[in-house]
């Protein structure tokens, strides 16, 4: 074994412990880049993922030239280039020398920035198994050609990432599946203790009006009546926010029961096929409760539209109701309304919200997410 040999097992080591070690993705998938770089004569180099409909993600970078880190990786970012494309067709299998690549000669001919020499690449894919998550990149100055040798090692790496990547793709599923389990946990917990206590409590205020004499006695068991049956439908839809019922029979479905377990009439229209990622389509359904809540508290109306959109790539969520409505300026003071949740639950997907209300003309929220 001779020392370049001996060079590349030690760096292979270094890699599986840092891969090993990691729980977040893209720490883990950097930090692995950067040591990979360090111990080779690859100078640069960036990873994509790229989904099941072919829409690539940058994902992590190392020591990019100034003209692919302009615009936060503008170039990187958008556009095509044939190793995406050879990756979507199927066409790319292993480590593959070399690539001329159109990203670089889109940063080279927009003048942004100085490319330090790089014009090509090297590419292979992500993958674990049959299972394909992404590409690495890897390019160094004045290089058109890389030996087998480097690529060999390249495509270790490469192994080594894949099988990284399944693995915290697989903490994280099993951490929603023990989410899931006590999320239903504390739902049976409450509507077995704390629900049907309320049932209770309203069954026993109604008998105390047909027996109270006085006036005032009915007027105040009548009163807990109220509070005790607001009281019971804010615990319901609790139950409903922690362990959704419908939802396996449907997203349209389960946001159908939710509207009327709350007391609303609902109108839904669909456009386009609506065939989501569970993921997507959970996040659909916390944000049209939220939505909903905020109706029924807020609105001072029992009726609300709803109308989902979905295109080849994103899916737009509105919600609409005629009632009271508020002034945008006022949010600051209005923290139950909850549309700070709904924002963060769309951001933490990439997508957007925003809403119109002035007061007296309701309100409309419009939710963006990208699938």
């Amino acid at each position: 074994m001779n020392s370049t040999d001996h060079s590349n097992i030690s760096l292979l080591k270094e890699i599986a412990e840092l891969l090993n070690e990691g729980t977040e993705m893209q720490p883990m998938l950097q930090g692995a880049l950067r040591k990979f770089l360090k111990g080779t004569n690859f100078e640069t180099g960036w990873i994509f993922f790229v989904n099941k409909r072919g829409r690539h993600e940058l994902i992590a970078h190392e020591n990019l030239p100034l003209a692919l880190e302009d615009r936060n990786c503008h170039f990187l970012e958008k556009g095509g280039c044939w190793c995406i494309s050879k990756y979507r067709n199927q066409e790319l299998m292993k480590a593959s020398n070399i690539i001329e690549c159109q990203r670089i000669e889109n940063a080279t001919t927009a003048c942004v920035g100085d490319c330090a020499g790089i014009t090509h690449h090297a590419t292979v894919p992500l993958q674990s198994g049959q299972e394909r998550f992404g590409l690495l990149n890897v390019a160094s100055p004045n290089t058109v050609r890389f030996t087998d040798d480097e690529l060999a090692l390249l495509e270790s790496v490469a192994f080594q990432m894949g099988s990284a990547i399944k693995r915290i793709l697989l903490t994280k599923q099993e951490q929603e599946m023990a989410l899931v389990q006590e999320r239903n946990r504390l739902a049976r917990d409450l509507h077995d203790s704390v629900n049907q206590l309320l049932f209770s409590v309203t069954l026993t205020s109604r008998a105390g009006i047909e027996m109270a004499e006085k006036t005032e006695t009915k007027e105040t068991f009548k009163e807990i009546q109220n509070l005790t049956q607001e009281a019971l439908t804010e615990m319901r839809a609790l139950i409903w926010q922690l362990r959704p019922k419908g939802l396996e029979s449907g997203l349209i479905e389960a946001i159908k029961g939710y509207a009327e377990m709350l007391g609303l009439q609902l109108k839904v229209k669909v456009s386009g096929v609506l065939q989501l990622p569970s993921r997507i389509e959970e996040t659909l359904f916390r944000l049209t409760q939220e939505a909903l809540n905020n109706v029924r508290k807020h609105a001072g109306v029992k009726e609300a539209q709803i109308f989902i959109t979905i295109t080849q790539t994103d899916v737009l969520l509105v919600i609409k109701d005629e009632g009271r409505g508020f002034q945008v300026d006022s949010l600051v003071q209005l923290p139950s309304i909850g549309l700070q949740s709904m924002r963060d639950r769309t951001k933490a997907l990439g997508g957007s919200v925003d809403w119109v209300s002035n007061l007296g003309k309701g309100t409309e929220i419009l939710i963006r997410l990208p699938y």
